[in-house]
């Protein structure tokens, strides 16, 4: 499958298309250093821009990496690669952070190796057509034994596995839980329900990380007057549900209308969150 037109941002110059410059000694390639964040450019808006480009120098610092690049810095570079498109295209915009070099032993990364790329792809605007979903086998693991906290990419290949699955199964995307069986996340998306009333997500617990669109899109609903709550959610939560939808920042805000073999439809909660953000995003 062909790329999407693609600029980068790469040792002070902007280049077009796929450019390769990770070799085979890289860290990175190797052992897995690599952090990145996430933001979108669409209708000519690129919403929560800044707190994307410092949550990536806060991953760079969990990863014993040296953030190069300022938040400012980032945000302006963003920018003038958005300028590259076409007016109204709807991008992907993904800085990222990565060591050249391992330190003393090779396993930990030498900070001092850090390099910095901004890349900035055709990617569209997903339509909110709803999604299936269901339980995965698959955990999420604790801090502890991974770095939940940053956006990491050595964290990706469970998620991976778990859409694999569950998209041998026939749905969309899936749930995953914690250690304890609580739910987490989606493979590859934050989650809420709304039941008599309420909406809920699971409480940030250091299993999942605590996406950006997520905590936009709780401060939108409880400005607006509803009772929007972080909370321990089971399986059962969901599956009992009288709406569920997922968000992030790849597709924003989603209706799921199958969690295994049940329907649903979109419901009111659904429609307010997706109307409240892109007010927000457009204001």
């Amino acid at each position: 499958m062909p790329l999407s037109q693609t600029f980068t941002f790469l040792d002070g110059e902007w280049m077009e298309g796929n450019a390769p410059f990770v070799g085979a000694r890289t860290h990175a390639f190797w052992l897995g250093s690599s952090v990145f964040d996430g933001a979108r450019a669409f209708e000519g808006v690129t919403p929560d821009l800044d707190r994307h480009c410092a949550r990536l120098n806060r991953s760079a610092r969990t990863m014993a990496l040296k953030p190069v690049m300022s938040e400012e810095e980032m945000v302006g570079l963003a920018r003038e690669g958005v300028k590259k498109f076409q007016p109204g295209a709807e991008l992907y915009i993904r800085p990222m952070y990565w060591a050249e070099q391992g330190g003393a032993t090779s396993v930990q990364p030498d900070p001092d190796s850090t390099r910095f790329c901004l890349c900035v792809y055709e990617a569209p605007l997903p339509r909110p057509n709803g999604i299936s979903i269901t339980r995965s086998p698959f955990m999420k693991p604790l801090g502890v034994t991974m770095p939940i906290e940053a956006k990491a990419g050595c964290l990706y290949p469970n998620n991976a596995r778990a859409l694999v699955e569950a998209q041998a199964r026939g749905f969309d995307n899936c749930l995953l839980c914690d250690v304890l069986g609580n739910v987490a996340e989606l493979a590859t998306a934050n989650v809420f329900l709304a039941k008599d009333g309420v909406v809920m997500t699971p409480a940030a617990n250091g299993t999942f990380l605590n996406g950006v669109t997520r905590q936009r899109v709780l401060q939108l609903l409880s400005a607006d007057g509803d009772d929007a709550r972080q909370t321990t959610l089971r399986f059962s939560d969901f599956d009992a549900a009288d709406e569920i939808f997922v968000v992030g920042n790849f597709g924003k805000v989603t209706p799921v209308r199958r969690i295994d073999g049940r329907d649903l439809l979109p419901g009111p909660f659904f429609r307010r969150a997706r109307q409240l953000y892109w007010e927000f995003a457009h204001s």
